[in-house]
């Protein structure tokens, strides 16, 4: 038998899945264990073992791969944990880090923000000026070289940044995507310095035009490349001492995985990389269900995530902001709050209740967890007010204590509002579910979407205690959760049915019309480069697909739209194909009647995805049909707390277990799972699906 897990790090839990692709799919769930984050890879791996009745050694065994979703690229840049690095630059140039091109005072930033821009500051440099050296060459716009590298001088560059102690180099000159033999070159002359150096190459990295964010996403990458190495090498060892014979691959941002021994190359591609599983098991569960339209919302321990699926596929970003700097490489668009299960619920200097972004994280966590935290959290209200079971915790294996958490939300809360602990854990449950209901509606709306159009997947350990409520005002035509083996572990089940996939892309401006001839050559080189990638993975594949795009805009504007191309030879006529598409795509994003066409347009970069469809993939398994003899009953009932209305109300309790296809709960119901709890308040019902999902709607709206 051949497994494929799926392993998920979050901040505050890890989580897992595995499965044999023949129907057998389970998940598990345990704290994650920072800083040694791949101790909580371990003891899961334990965890499935024992579930599946086997060791970890004839599990590993047996595994043909694993899709692993890290945070070591993301943190590293977050907590400033990063290689020290040198940059190299064209002559002239060495100050474009510093300057920024202006984006970034106001990078990342909303609209409130931005117009009070005497109170926005430019984030600290990448490099500092002292690890800045500028090289004399020159490659002018067309890739012709105008200056040769003058080598020698680079030379005393390259050492003197040696001698500064830095860890690794990054180079970025002047249009080397269009000609990268000078850095090619650099590369080859610092090695001959310092052989093991880790060298990151913008050309390889971000070989796109605009020279800010290409230096940048090049020396972001450069800056994580070791530390991302230093942590893969001594995981994938430690997994073969264990029995390990399959492949390794790590999540990137895009929605595709890599294998490890790879993964630091291009590391900046990873930071998307725990963000992005949710998203691409909605796309797998999305086909299941026959939905095309999906707002997939993932509520762990530490932040709330929302992606959208249009029309069956991720929405990928070309861009992304992170501490005001540009990271130029495709990723997944994954909005992001600290508005998670562990978010810490408190008082600001003008006497507001407000709920994170600050998390309480696996150690110490919730007030309720009795491991030494005493800040009231989301986790803290949820118990207080009857929506935990604080004996079913983790299912059992973790006992929650009420007492902690009343005390936390009287002492920090209750009694510097005037409220009673109830009110208070109820107001610090309505705020959170007001900033994650405010994300939703923000990430569709913004993307030119209508939320009637879809439906909404919530999963995530913290996510379907609040799905019912957070949606309730959007108009989505329903909010599915998935129970059974993926409850919590959704975004590891994302990890498990990704396919492994590489990316290249070009920047060749030129204005419209394009000749097909030379759009024909540009993606025949792209297409050589990321099928000769996937071909050295040395991994059979079921399929391999290729899909293209262009990035398009209107002339005289910054902004351009990836815009879909059919595979093959294209024709002139299919270069006309393309504009009307991007003209399309341009009115549904920012409204009708927005596109200026007597503005003519430009092609500006050309986008290459290969993906290597592999074998073995989950799927979730169906359970039997309601039996009518035997209606549906509640386990337990129990007081909870659910709205200020109402006040505590006896409140029907199901083991997920016992739900099968069909069956029919009505409000108020709470509904256990040893890794999540389901709440359905007044004015919603929910449906068993075929699959076991619970389908809630809006009474009156189906």
């Amino acid at each position: 038998m051949s497994y494929v897990i799926g392993i998920d790090i979050g901040g505050t839990f890890t989580d897992a899945v595995a499965t044999d692709g023949r129907g057998l799919l389970i998940g598990a769930k345990t704290p994650s264990t920072p800083p040694d984050f791949a101790q909580g890879i371990y003891k899961i791996l334990e965890e499935l073992a024992a579930s599946l009745h086997l060791t970890r050694v004839e599990l590993l065994r047996d595994t043909a791969y694993i899709s692993h979703g890290t945070t070591a690229a993301l943190n590293a840049l977050i907590t400033g944990d990063v290689a020290k690095v040198g940059f190299l630059t064209t002559r002239g140039h060495g100050d474009s880090l510093v300057i920024m091109n202006l984006a970034g005072r106001y990078a990342g930033l909303g609209p409130e923000q931005i117009q009070a821009i005497a109170y926005t500051n430019k984030p600290a440099p990448l490099v500092p000026r002292a690890l800045i050296r500028e090289i004399n060459e020159r490659i002018d716009y067309k890739g012709a070289e105008i200056f040769p590298l003058d080598e020698a001088q680079a030379k005393i560059a390259i050492r003197e940044l040696l001698d500064a102690g830095v860890e690794a180099m990054a180079v970025s000159l002047l249009w080397s995507f269009r000609n990268p033999a000078h850095e090619l070159r650099l590369r080859e002359m610092i090695h001959l310095e310092n052989p093991s150096l880790y060298v990151g190459l913008s050309s390889e990295i971000s070989p796109r035009i605009r020279e800010y964010p290409r230096s940048a996403t090049t020396v972001m990458s450069t800056m994580v490349g070791p530390r991302l190495q230093a942590y893969l090498d001594p995981l994938e060892a430690r997994l073969r001492e264990m029995g390990f014979g399959g492949s390794l691959q790590v999540m990137q941002g895009s929605g595709q995985t890599v294998l490890a021994r790879d993964a630091a190359k291009k590391a900046i591609t990873t930071v998307g990389s725990v963000l992005t599983g949710g998203a691409i098991g909605a796309v797998t569960l999305a086909a299941q269900l026959g939905h095309t339209n999906v707002i997939s919302t993932d509520m762990g321990g530490t932040t709330f995530l929302v992606g959208l699926i249009v029309d069956g596929k991720p929405r990928r970003s070309t861009t992304t902001i992170l501490n005001q700097h540009t990271i130029n490489v495709p990723m997944v668009e994954i909005a992001a709050i600290g508005s998670g299960g562990g978010a810490i619920a408190w008082i600001d200097a003008g006497g507001n209740l407000r709920v994170g972004p600050k998390s309480a994280g696996a150690r110490p966590g919730p007030a309720c967890y009795g491991d030494g935290g005493t800040e009231p959290t989301v986790t803290d209200s949820n118990l207080v007010l009857g929506i935990l079971n604080p004996d079913y915790f983790l299912g059992g294996r973790k006992p929650l204590h009420t007492e902690l958490a009343k005390s936390a939300i009287k002492k920090n809360i209750a009694e510097k509002l005037g409220m009673t602990v109830e009110e208070a854990a109820l107001a610090i449950r309505s705020i959170q579910d007001s900033q994650t209901s405010d994300l939703i509606r923000k990430v569709v709306v913004h993307s030119g979407e209508d939320p009637r159009d879809f439906v909404v997947y919530a999963f995530g350990g913290a996510g379907p205690a609040h799905c019912a409520t957070n949606t309730a005002d959007l108009g989505v035509k329903s909010v599915v959760v998935p129970l059974g083996p993926t409850a919590a572990a959704f975004s590891a089940f994302g990890l498990a049915s990704a396919d492994l996939g590489t990316t290249a892309e070009l920047s060749s401006p030129a204005n419209y019309p394009v000749l097909a001839s030379v759009i024909n050559r540009i993606f025949a080189r792209l297409e050589k480069e990321v099928r000769e990638a996937l071909h050295s993975q040395g991994i059979e594949f079921a399929e391999v697909s290729v899909q293209r795009e262009i990035d398009i805009r209107y002339s005289l504007q910054l902004a351009e739209v990836s815009t879909p191309v059919k595979n093959g030879e294209l024709t002139d006529d299919d270069v006309a194909v393309i504009a009307a598409s991007f003209e399309d795509l341009y009115e549904r994003r920012f409204g009708k009647g927005t596109g200026f066409k007597d503005a003519g347009f430009q092609f500006i970069s050309y986008r290459v995805f290969a993906t290597g469809h592999l074998s073995s993939k989950p799927r979730l398994p169906g359970v039997p049909a309601a039996d009518e003899k035997n209606p549906l009953a509640p386990k337990v009932t129990r007081c909870a707390y659910l709205d200020a209305a109402t006040g505590w109300v006896e409140t029907a309790v199901y083991d997920y277990q016992d739900l099968r296809a069909g069956h029919r709960l009505s409000p108020p119901a709470i509904i256990e799972a040893p890794t999540t709890t389901v709440v359905l308040p007044e004015g919603h019902e929910g449906v068993v699906d075929a699959l076991g999902n619970l389908v809630i709607t809006k009474l009156g709206e189906r």
